[in-house]
């Protein structure tokens, strides 16, 4: 389901604005998204109002996308940015055991690896000479890992590659490390960062609610753990990106918590760089062959958790990504007519969810994202992790 072919209900969306589609939604929904329009500001609606909006569906779904859509305009313009990266799976075996995973693998199952710092250090390499000015370093959690681990890959990468940008390990990693080398959050991350850390990837988070949490991975670090790593990291001088998994257990309800949750940590620290919505890609995990989860999002669904997103954080998290892996082209193009205005990393090696059942690929090349970008009228701006620099591209 997660690569359906758009349907002509949102095909015409992009020729359609907010005045005309604002007019067809009922009553309650259109002032919730007047609000919105009009202060630019998702805080200022009221909970009862999110929950409104999550729900929509028919001409208040369009009333939805056409105003994301209008917010993202007025709040970023009409650039989509994107950044040249590579990801490095330093392992894929992991005890977690999530039922939401394909990647991971035990550590005497055929395919099981753990890169050397040395061999990720390589790998930094090869991507800084295809043009890369970031690598996205993630993996399983071995029970053999040494206690240091992470500190001494990123001494190796910034040893090859002084000048790539490091985002790196999630706060599920970097809860396993504190737990192996006894120290305080707070002196973890600040070891990381001063061996090189320069962002952390905000995944590991699915849903924040410690419910669904038990069912789609009862092992993973609690909602409370989630949020005091990334407000750690924030305070230690740390962005952090933020994430939300849909598709699978959860329900609307479920989506406007986690994204008013975000909202108060962005107020607390202001180190979100970004949101990255993530479709469930269900065909290969046991959450979906168990029976326990539908199976992935519709496009409908696709497209109304984007322009919630762009609607319920304006004026907190300026940046909306979609990811084109999990995605596929036909329903990236049109998320991104619905609030969002980056399109991701180039990857050059994306396996986890490939291995989930995703047949988008794994690398996008920067000259492909450009053109995708133009078919839609928008501006392509080469940015670097942290949205510091852009660079238009001609």
């Amino acid at each position: 389901m997660q690569r359906a072919e758009p349907t002509k209900m949102f095909q015409d969306i992009g020729a359609l604005g907010f005045a005309d589609l604002g007019q067809r939604a009922t009553p309650a929904v259109r002032a919730a998204l007047e609000k919105a329009l009009e202060t630019q500001n998702g805080g200022r609606l009221t909970r009862d109002q999110c929950f409104l909006l999550a729900g929509a569906e028919g001409d208040d779904l369009l009333a939805l996308i056409a105003a994301a859509d209008q917010l993202r305009r007025d709040l970023v313009g009409d650039a989509v940015t994107y950044v040249v990266n590579r990801n490095i799976n330093f392992t894929n075996v992991c005890f977690v055991g999530c039922k939401f995973c394909a990647f991971s693998r035990g550590p005497r199952q055929p395919g099981a690896y753990f890169l050397t710092p040395e061999e990720v250090a390589e790998k930094t390499l090869e991507a800084r000479r295809r043009g890369a000015t970031e690598v996205c370093i993630q993996g399983g959690l071995p029970r053999a890992m040494a206690p240091f681990y992470c500190r001494d890959l990123l001494r190796a990468v910034k040893k090859a590659v002084p000048n790539i940008h490091v985002h790196a390990f999630s706060p599920m990693e970097v809860a396993y490390g504190i737990e192996l080398t006894g120290m305080s959050a707070r002196d973890y991350l600040l070891m990381l960062r001063d061996n090189g850390l320069d962002s952390m990837p905000g995944t590991a988070a699915e849903i924040l609610d410690d419910q669904v949490r038990a069912v789609v991975s009862r092992n993973k670090l609690s909602v409370a753990r989630w949020r005091e790593i990334v407000t750690t990291a924030h305070r230690c001088g740390i962005p952090t990106t933020s994430t939300l998994m849909y598709g699978h257990v959860e329900t609307p309800a479920h989506w406007v918590s986690h994204l008013l949750l975000l909202r108060g940590i962005q107020a607390e620290t202001g180190g979100l760089t970004e949101f990255v919505p993530l479709g469930f890609v269900h065909q290969n995990t046991l959450l979906f062959q168990e029976g326990l989860s539908r199976p992935g999002p519709a496009q409908a669904e696709h497209l109304k958790i984007h322009a919630l997103a762009r609607v319920l954080l304006a004026g907190a998290i300026r940046n909306l990504q979609v990811s084109w892996v999990k995605l596929g082209r036909a329903t990236a193009q049109l998320c991104l007519q619905a609030g969002a205005n980056d399109y991701g990393g180039t990857l050059m090696e994306e396996n986890i969810s490939r291995l989930a059942g995703s047949t988008s690929g794994e690398y996008l090349s920067a000259e492909e994202i450009c053109r995708r970008i133009r078919e839609l009228g928008r501006v392509p701006a080469q940015r670097d992790t942290i949205y510091s620099r852009l660079k238009y591209v001609a």
